[in-house]
């Protein structure tokens, strides 16, 4: 009599045993899988940020590593190939004060962080290196309190009274000398304002959340 063998079971866990196909579906369902979670919460979510220049000293230096949250603060078009699927509008309010990155009206493919100032509808005056904020709650206008962000000895230049027109925001760098914003290139309108800063990543004796 020949001795007794054993066929190997053709569905082994082993993963050598895989055959050619069922490799190839395995790494589709992979490909999938980082389709459906991966992708749309760098679309829709969190996208990092360099920080370049001293624009935004002290608060923000050269060098650090931001992560900058989208959601609801941009128009995202969600496609496949030439297909667009849809797209998701802005939902989200911008705050007074918080740091904003957005596209540089200056420079196509160039991405800027500056303080969010002024509101749509509102003017922004600079006197006396004080920023006078007036709007429909304060029709004589009211001084702006920098105090958490800026030293009081920081100079800002004089500037003449601006009105915002709808949907447009007046940024300035926190670096009042040495920044290139909304007192040069004008208001910045919603549509080239992508996030505002969520956290500062690096470096890590730096680290913070931001609201």
């Amino acid at each position: 009599m020949s001795p007794n063998t054993e066929k190997p079971s053709p569905e082994s866990d082993n993963p050598e045993d895989l055959s050619a196909g069922q490799f190839f579906l395995e790494m589709i369902k992979i490909f999938l899988l980082a389709a459906v979670i991966i992708i749309p919460v760098r679309a829709f979510l969190f996208q990092p940020f360099f920080v370049e220049g001293e624009s935004m000293m002290p608060n923000f230096h050269n060098g650090e590593y931001l992560i900058v949250n989208e959601f609801g603060f941009k128009r995202t078009a969600v496609s496949i190939g030439d297909r667009n699927l849809f797209e998701v509008e802005p939902f989200r309010e911008l705050s007074r004060q918080e740091s904003v990155v957005f596209r540089s009206p200056r420079k196509e493919g160039q991405y800027l962080i500056k303080r969010v100032i002024g509101l749509p509808g509102e003017t922004v005056e600079i006197r006396n290196s004080k920023i006078i904020i007036t709007n429909a709650e304060h029709p004589d206008g009211f001084m702006l309190d920098e105090d958490a962000y800026l030293a009081s000895s920081v100079v800002t230049t004089d500037m003449r009274p601006l009105t915002l027109g709808d949907g447009e925001y007046f940024l300035l760098g926190d670096n009042r000398m040495n920044s290139l914003d909304s007192r040069i290139f004008g208001p910045v309108g919603r549509g080239s304002i992508i996030g505002h800063v969520l956290i500062r990543a690096w470096p890590l004796t730096r680290a913070q959340f931001f609201r």
